[in-house]
């Protein structure tokens, strides 16, 4: 039996592809850390400069100035935080209870129990009106 050189090749490199979608597929669903964003910062509202401060208080340490993500946390002026994704609920909850990494390569996020329910709802207002200027809308979560 002869044996076709190109065929080999094709063969070989057919079964390295299948190998290589084989392991992207079962691979880890957390995506990688983003790069630090430019964010586009909008003339703000009263309330979110109040959180802006809250903010940067608490959250800028791991999410980043302007929610732009750091080597330490997401960015959270990305499409996964949309509040169609993630509601308003799901910051109060994750500022309260803490979160356990889920989308991104980060560890968990320690509760902040130090922020009080007032500052939250500022903050809110602040990662709102940033993601809205930066293209960041709400759309229907689909799994």
């Amino acid at each position: 039996m002869k044996i076709n050189a190109s065929a080999l090749f094709v063969g070989g490199f057919l079964v390295l592809g299948l190998g290589v979608a084989i392991w992207k597929v079962s691979g880890s669903s957390e995506a990688e850390a983003p790069p630090p964003l430019v964010v586009e910062v909008p003339q703000l509202s009263f309330q979110a400069k109040r959180g802006e401060k809250a903010f940067n208080n608490t959250c800028a340490q791991c999410h980043g100035k302007n929610a732009s993500g750091t080597e330490q946390g997401p960015p959270l002026i990305h499409d996964i935080y949309n509040p169609g994704h993630h509601a308003d609920e799901a910051i109060r909850r994750a500022v309260k209870l803490g979160v356990r990494r889920h989308h991104w390569s980060f560890g968990d996020m320690p509760r902040q129990e130090h922020v009080k329910p007032s500052e939250i709802e500022t903050i809110i207002v602040y990662i709102r009106e940033l993601q809205t200027a930066n293209a960041i809308v709400t759309r229907p979560h689909s799994m």
